[in-house]
C-alpha cells in the first residue's frame, strides 16, 4: 500500500477493518517501514500501524461507518429529548399548580468540558448545543489539564466537570493495575484531585474523567463521580456528553442511579461506570415577564 497521507481515512486489516481512523502523523524510520499514527473518527482511540496493515477507506466505505454512528447518535438525541419531555410532564403532575399557571422556570446544570482532542471537543460541543446544555469547552492537552483545571473552575463555576481526551494501555504492559502503563490516566487522576481541592463535594461538583481504556479504579479513587473504562474498552467520543445531559436535567431532589446513567451512554457498562449522583436541575418561581 502506497500513497497514504496525513488526513486520509483508513482501517486496519489485522483488526478486520472494525474501526475507522484518520491518519494524524507519519513516522518514517528510514530503512524500516513507515509507521502511521491513527486517531479514531468516532471512538476515543490513538493507535499506530505499519503501512502494510492499512486500507484506505473512501466513498461507500466511509459512508457506511459514518451512517451507522450518525444513526446511533440521532436516535440517542431523539430519545433523550423525548425522555426529558416526559420528565417535565411528570413534574407537572406532581406540581400541577406551577405548571397550570405557566409561571415557573427551570435551571439545568452548567458543564465545563476539557478535552485533549480539538476535533472531539468540537463534536461534543455540537451535541451539547443540540441537547440544550449550558457548556464551556476548552481544548487542553491531557498532560496540562491538572495545572489549569483549578483556575478554570474558579472562573466558570460549573456544576459538572468533564476531563477527557485520549488514553490507552501501553503496548507490552505487565500489570493492568499499574497506572504507569497507561498513556494519560495519571493526568486525568491528577486533574480530578486538583478539582476536588476546589470542591470536595460529590453533589456540588460532579466529575466525569477518562477516555479509552483509562484506569477506571484510579480515576474514581481520585474523586470522580464517573470514569472510564471498567473493562478497558474503547468509549465513544460522545459518552461524556450523555452522562452530563442526564445529570444536568435530573432534579436536585433525585439521586440518579448508576444503571440509569450508564444506560444513557453509547458504550454502556463495559466502558463507563461510577457512583450514585444527585441531579442538577432546579425549578424556580416566578418566571420573569421580561424574558
Amino acid at each position: 500500500m502506497t500513497g497514504i497521507r496525513i488526513g486520509d481515512l483508513v482501517a486496519r486489516k489485522s483488526y478486520d477493518c472494525d474501526i475507522l481512523f484518520k491518519v494524524v502523523e507519519v513516522i518514517d524510520h528510514s530503512a524500516k517501514e513507515r509507521v502511521f499514527i491513527l486517531k479514531g473518527v468516532n471512538l476515543r482511540i490513538l493507535a499506530d500501524a505499519p503501512e502494510t496493515d492499512l486500507v484506505r477507506m473512501t466513498g461507500k466505505d466511509t459512508s457506511s461507518y459514518k451512517k451507522t454512528y450518525n444513526e446511533i447518535i440521532s436516535k440517542r438525541i431523539s430519545s433523550v429529548m423525548s425522555e426529558r419531555k416526559n420528565r417535565s410532564n411528570s413534574r407537572g403532575i406532581k406540581n400541577a399548580f406551577l405548571y397550570r399557571s405557566k409561571n415557573s422556570f427551570g435551571r439545568s446544570g452548567k458543564v465545563l468540558h476539557l478535552d485533549g482532542d480539538k476535533e472531539y471537543l468540537d463534536m461534543c460541543m455540537e451535541t451539547y448545543y443540540k441537547l440544550d446544555i449550558k457548556v464551556i469547552g476548552h481544548y487542553v492537552p491531557e498532560s496540562e489539564q491538572p495545572s489549569v483545571v483549578g483556575e478554570l473552575l474558579r472562573e466558570e463555576l460549573p456544576d459538572i466537570l468533564v476531563l477527557t481526551g485520549h488514553d490507552s494501555l501501553i503496548k507490552g504492559y505487565d500489570d493492568i493495575k499499574d497506572i504507569n502503563y497507561y498513556r494519560n490516566s495519571k493526568y486525568f487522576t491528577a486533574a480530578v484531585k486538583e478539582a476536588r481541592k476546589f470542591d470536595p463535594s460529590y453533589d456540588d461538583l460532579v466529575i466525569f474523567a477518562g477516555a479509552c481504556q483509562s484506569h477506571f479504579e484510579a480515576i474514581l479513587g481520585a474523586g470522580a463521580n464517573f470514569a472510564s473504562s471498567p473493562n478497558r474498552v474503547l468509549i465513544h467520543a460522545l459518552d461524556p456528553v450523555f452522562i452530563c445531559e442526564k445529570i444536568s436535567y435530573s432534579g436536585i431532589d433525585k439521586i440518579v442511579s448508576v444503571e440509569e446513567l450508564i444506560a444513557s451512554t453509547i458504550t454502556g457498562l463495559e466502558g463507563i461506570g461510577g457512583l450514585q449522583t444527585r441531579g442538577k436541575y432546579r425549578e424556580g418561581l416566578p418566571k420573569s415577564p421580561y424574558i
